[in-house]
């Protein structure tokens, strides 16, 4: 078992398969652990983007059916960049805690399903052989949205991505999603060996199809003879995910080790709640996750949908105005009245855009998630949120506002939740603090808004600018520019704590 030592000299126990074994070496009261065996289950998964949301999510409900009912189905992640989250799990044999915080108490569990952790840009050969293993039946991905590098109007590959450009020149030695996949299933191919299913769980509308799209049009440009085959065999199945899971902190840590007994480098922490949609297609076989709560159906999208615009879109309706205003986390803007009623407000509009759903409700929805936002458990840091938001805002925001124009309704709610973005896009607070931006064209959005701090319709031009971000409906639409530039405006005059409080849309005389 592995140890560090504590200032005082004495041994620190790691959690790992050896303190499992022991039964938890009879510490770890009140946590639940895994109802099998680990080691006596093989790896039918990998895994790409090991982040924390997976092991919040997807892996529990693999880790719940394990228990339930056995079978190969334990993880192979792997880390396309960094190597943190392999150097904290591969000394553990996989195994972490999850903590699940709730508004009166705290619940922990040891997760067994994830086998170890691959980190690529350490050893290339080992992330390929794993994906092109016969055993691996199941490809899953988070890797954000960004990672990508797939144009989501027409589908096609972004050659310009890091990613994407290094893969088009290097397609034997793939660094990227798009090339790797390809990689793997030219050799699948290659060795007759049955293609796995690629299921996409990142934040993307109609993330199976875009992602088969993506690979399809990398497999035409560097192994035209697979597309056709990847075309015919490989199912890409769309699914929505639903977990709230901020970053691990050093109290995450903490906390985790204070309730094992022991040290645990790999916890994470999330709410109560969970969700997942999943289309059932699977060729080569599945984990039965509808024993953990997942929903298995035929669509996906209209569940997506929901999600999109409710629960992601008033996140960044959050992020970006809670940010400026100077809240520091989710809970405490939800804390203050002001941008609690904003945040309704938003809910209720973007419910109102949505097509009914057979089975739910979604006011009960909007007030589920006003309350998991509000949970004081849960420090998820609007910055965080905040991040990459031109990934992020074409499906959350940018997309149902030019379908809510295209039907005659009011998006004020999608106008005021795109000026705020285009508020944190100066890149200081209301109270005069700057941030980087953190998002991958901050480049042009900085050169963007030079000069235009006090500008409102000069800002929202000038963003609006920015090839290929927002839709040409919106674009060429006066009365949403007006819209915008009214809440904006403002944000910028009288602060974006005032602005808030006249969610949808400023008064005007």
């Amino acid at each position: 078992m592995s140890a560090r030592r504590h200032e005082d000299g004495a041994r620190v126990p790691r959690l790992d398969a050896a303190w499992l074994a022991r039964g938890g070496a009879g510490r770890a009261g009140g946590v639940a652990l895994p109802g099998y065996v680990p080691a006596d289950h093989g790896v039918g998964i990998v895994h790409l983007g090991m982040g924390a949301f997976h092991r919040a999510h997807q892996a529990v409900y693999t880790d719940d059916v394990l228990a339930a009912r056995g079978g190969d189905w334990r993880i192979r992640g792997v880390s396309l960049r960094g190597a943190a989250v392999a150097a904290a799990l591969n000394p553990q044999d996989g195994l972490y805690t999850l903590l699940t915080r709730g508004a009166g108490e705290t619940s922990a569990r040891v997760v067994g399903s994830v086998a170890g952790v691959i980190a690529a840009a350490n050893d290339l050969v080992a992330a390929l052989q794993a994906l092109a293993s016969p055993s691996t039946r199941i490809v899953t991905l988070t890797v954000t949205e960004k990672a990508y590098g797939i144009d989501r109007a027409s589908g096609r590959i972004q050659a310009l991505h890091p990613a994407v450009a290094h893969d088009l020149e290097h397609p034997d030695r793939p660094e990227g999603v798009l090339g790797m996949l390809v990689w793997a299933l030219g050799e699948r191919r290659r060795r007759q060996i049955e293609p796995f299913t690629v299921l996409c769980c990142d934040n993307l509308p109609d993330n199976g199809h875009l992602l088969r799209a993506g690979v399809l049009d990398m497999a035409r440009r560097t192994a035209p003879e697979l597309a056709a085959w990847i075309e015919d065999r490989v199912a890409f199945p769309c699914s929505m995910v639903d977990r709230i899971t901020p970053a691990a902190t050093a109290r995450t840590l903490a906390d985790a080790a204070a309730v094992l007994g022991c040290e645990d480098r790999a916890a994470v922490e999330t709410e109560p709640f969970s969700m997942w949609v999943v289309e059932d297609r699977f060729p080569m076989g599945r984990p039965a996750w509808e024993l953990a709560g997942a929903l298995m159906v035929d669509r996906a999208a209209p569940f997506e949908r929901m999600k999109l615009r409710m629960l992601n879109g008033a996140h960044s309706l959050l992020a970006y105005a809670g940010h400026v205003a100077g809240f520091v986390h989710v809970r405490d803007a939800m804390g203050d009245p002001v941008p609690a009623s904003a945040v309704r407000a938003y809910l209720s509009s973007a419910a109102a855009s949505l097509d009914p759903l057979p089975g739910l409700d979604l006011d009960r929805y909007a007030a589920a998630l006003a309350e998991r936002f509000s949970n004081p458990a849960i420090a998820h840091e609007t910055y965080q949120i905040a991040m990459d938001g031109t990934e992020k805002l074409p499906q959350r925001i940018l997309s149902p506002a030019a379908e809510v124009l295209r039907k005659r309704g009011d998006a004020r709610a999608f106008a005021f939740a795109t000026a705020a973005w285009m508020r944190y896009c100066l890149g200081f607070r209301d109270d005069g603090a700057a941030y980087d931006l953190r998002d991958p064209r901050q480049v042009e959005i900085e050169a963007a808004v030079r000069g235009r701090e006090k500008d409102a319709a000069g800002l929202v031009s000038a963003l609006m600018a920015i090839d290929g971000l927002f839709p040409d409906e919106l674009r060429g639409s006066a009365p949403w520019t007006r819209q915008v530039e009214a809440c904006l405006e403002a944000m910028l005059s009288r602060g974006m704590k005032a602005a808030l409080a006249d969610f949808p849309l400023p008064h005007r005389a």
